[in-house]
């Protein structure tokens, strides 16, 4: 009878090591909880690629381990933002978005805006790129100006946004800087820059496409497509040899950012859980070299600082939709 006991003992053991470590989550919060991270995109986007780096470290860092991230793309991330604020109250689920997101859900005459989640912190910044296939005739971007003032709407410009999103802006602005009408500019929207952009740039469906660069560091590492040029206001280090728009001639700068939301009307405990993990992976270590090896800029916010800029964000992009919408 010694051996069966012993075997039970064990077998119960194990059973509440399960149950209570078994989800990972807030560390010291009691029962194990379910903490998810939804991408509102498709795999190997931008905001994927944000989300699973924040949450590998997470863990790595014992500081949240083992948040599950999920995707729900659709309609440039407003599925995603309504499926949010359905979840009215639930602490244990965040969104990674941006400004994709927001300009998404007045392009989209969404129900609900950003403005309509609890904000917890804005964490990075990223440079667009310009980007072609490898056996692109455009060599450089002087190259590309020069073809697209000639024909306006014979290029087909890919970006992973909807209207009023990061990669419908920047070949907009683009555009404006060197002289062309942006009601002429022939954009195709895709739902993700790496997950649906990148292949219809590969595929040929697009001539060019415009994201933020961690969209195209593999390929380009493989030698599958060629950046032309990146829209910040200094070069990046992941992409030597690559100019900025201008170094090459052309009077723009422009920026993307990434941050964390969490649903409407979720308790203070749990803001003030999201915020502590994310404020502790900014001093972390390993975030520090994530933000250097992605070539990401460091623009860490939380409290009234995300929630202001969130508000402004938003106001400026509808703003821009409605004039947009009007041409």
């Amino acid at each position: 009878m010694r051996r069966p006991a012993r075997a039970l003992r064990c077998a119960l053991a194990a059973l509440v090591l399960l149950v209570a470590g078994g989800c990972g989550g807030w560390p010291g919060d009691g029962p194990a909880r379910d903490v998810r991270l939804m991408v509102p995109n498709t795999p190997g986007g931008g905001y994927d690629t944000t989300a699973r780096t924040a949450a590998r470290v997470l863990d790595e860092t014992g500081i949240a381990p083992d948040v599950q991230v999920f995707n729900l793309p659709g309609a440039g991330g407003t599925v995603g933002l309504q499926r949010l604020a359905d979840e009215r109250g639930n602490g244990d689920l965040a969104l990674q978005m941006g400004l994709g997101v927001v300009g998404a859900s007045h392009a989209a005459g969404s129900r609900v805006t950003v403005t309509g989640t609890t904000p917890i912190a804005r964490l990075i910044e990223e440079a667009g790129a310009v980007v072609v296939r490898a056996d692109s005739p455009y060599r450089t971007i002087g190259a590309l100006v020069d073809a697209w003032r000639k024909d306006p709407g014979r290029l087909r410009v890919g970006g992973g946004s909807l209207v009023g999103g990061p990669d419908h802006l920047l070949p907009m602005e683009l555009a404006q800087a060197v002289g062309i009408d942006p009601r002429k500019v022939r954009y195709v929207p895709y739902d993700g820059g790496g997950g649906d952009l990148l292949p219809a740039l590969l595929e040929g469906r697009v001539d060019v496409a415009t994201s933020g660069f961690g969209e195209f560091l593999d390929q380009r590492r493989a030698g599958r497509v060629r950046v032309l040029a990146v829209t910040g206001e200094r070069p990046v280090g992941v992409l030597p040899g690559v100019p900025t728009l201008k170094s090459a001639g052309i009077d723009l700068v422009f920026d993307n950012w990434r941050g964390i939301v969490a649903p409407p009307g979720i308790s203070a405990t749990d803001r003030r859980r999201w915020v502590e993990a994310l404020t502790e992976l900014h001093a972390s270590g390993r975030w520090q070299e994530e933000l250097r090896r992605h070539g990401w800029t460091d623009v860490f916010a939380t409290g009234r600082a995300f929630e202001s800029f969130l508000a402004r964000q938003d106001a400026q992009v509808a703003g821009l939709v409605r004039r947009l919408g009007r041409q």
